[in-house]
């Protein structure tokens, strides 16, 4: 099967290192990124591409569908990606419209399009064309200390604006399968982490504050658990879903770990300390201090990969160590990177203000 993509939030975290990935995979492949450049997106994500060729950059709304159904029939994409959303947890309590927007409504218009343009052909052949759905964990809702990991078979029950948006695209996406019969795939991933991540994340806020010796703030008693995904990963886990998943299916995508969040940021801590670094603050661990906890944040997650592993031979690479050490190195050696993203996105302002609603400030 000869790949055209079509990549939606392609300038993102995720997005952006699977371009990357892709073209290192198949250096040949033509891919077209319809980005709307959010806060979270940018073309500081895009820079130094293997291929720059085949990377063809589209700002657009995935909300236009006249936009992607031109996109799809001009350029014969026979493959959608579909990254583009709004995805943290603490701007949808802020700001929940925009969840609804971009999470169900663009998943909708993508759908649509998808649904004219290749159901509409003669000769559409099902084989020959593929919707994948990047989805979350957090549709499954909040797992007790006891209770066995999320399994693809776990019901739905979301309990943030964002997760719940996810939830819906979900289901919109499963449903275009069963009533007009689209091809698709849906994964739903761990919380991932990298290069490249916006700075409003636990990992990279992390790293950006213990570099400016600035305080590692730590939601309630830090003893949320999640299972942790290197990006890397995710992308590896995203091609093999596209080249040997079943059509309808969906397949859980996780890093094997779950270490409580206050174990991350001392592990953070403490590769910090081994590094030569002008803030003077080591040992980090000293810049911890515990914040007023979000309100219903989810206690634990858990991903049972099984079934990826199992049926299509996936399995990740990176241990939690060698992750958090590669991604420290990496934001270490590319500064200019984080320091143009500051700029470019008025992030520290904005961080300024989420202290000051947690009651920080």
């Amino acid at each position: 099967m000869s790949f055209s993509f079509l990549i939606t939030g392609g300038a993102g975290f995720i997005g952006s290192n699977f371009i990357r990935y892709v073209q290192n995979k198949a250096p040949n492949l033509k891919i077209f990124n319809l980005d709307s450049l959010t806060y979270a997106g940018s073309f500081q994500n895009l820079q130094n591409l293997s291929n720059p060729k085949n990377h063809h950059f589209v700002k657009g709304d995935i909300c236009n569908q006249d936009l992607v159904e031109s996109i799809l029939e001009e350029q014969e994409i026979n493959t959608i990606v579909h990254f583009a959303a709004e995805s943290h947890v603490d701007r949808s309590l802020q700001g929940p419209d925009a969840f609804i927007k971009t999470n169900i409504l663009g998943t909708f218009s993508l759908l649509e399009a998808a649904r004219k343009v290749w159901l509409g052909k003669k000769d559409f052949d099902r084989n020959e064309v593929r919707f994948h759905h990047i989805s979350t964990d957090e549709v499954y809702g909040s797992l007790a200390p006891d209770e066995p990991a999320f399994k693809e078979t776990t019901p739905y029950a979301p309990n943030s604006p964002y997760a719940a948006t996810k939830a819906s695209s979900d289901h919109l996406v499963r449903s275009y399968a069963h009533s007009f019969g689209l091809p698709i795939t849906i994964s739903n991933c761990s919380n991932n982490y990298g290069p490249y991540q916006f700075p409003e994340k636990l990992i990279p806020l992390m790293i950006l504050n213990a570099l400016t010796g600035n305080q590692l703030p730590i939601y309630g008693d830090g003893m949320q658990i999640r299972d942790w995904l290197y990006v890397d990963d995710h992308c590896d886990a995203i091609w093999t879903i596209l080249n040997k998943g079943k059509v309808g299916e969906s397949y859980n995508i996780g890093g094997g770990n779950q270490p409580p969040n206050i174990k991350i940021v001392k592990t953070i801590c403490q590769i910090l300390d081994k590094k030569d670094l002008p803030s003077g603050s080591a040992p980090h661990e000293q810049l911890i201090t515990y914040v007023k906890d979000r309100p219903g944040h989810d206690r634990r997650y858990a991903m049972n990969i099984s079934k990826i592993k199992n049926e299509l031979g996936w399995e990740p690479k990176y241990d939690l160590e060698s992750g958090l050490s590669t991604t420290v190195d990496w934001y270490l050696n590319n500064l200019d990177w984080l320091n143009a993203i500051i700029q470019e996105k008025d992030y520290e302002n904005w961080v300024d203000l989420n202290y000051q609603q947690r009651g920080k400030a």
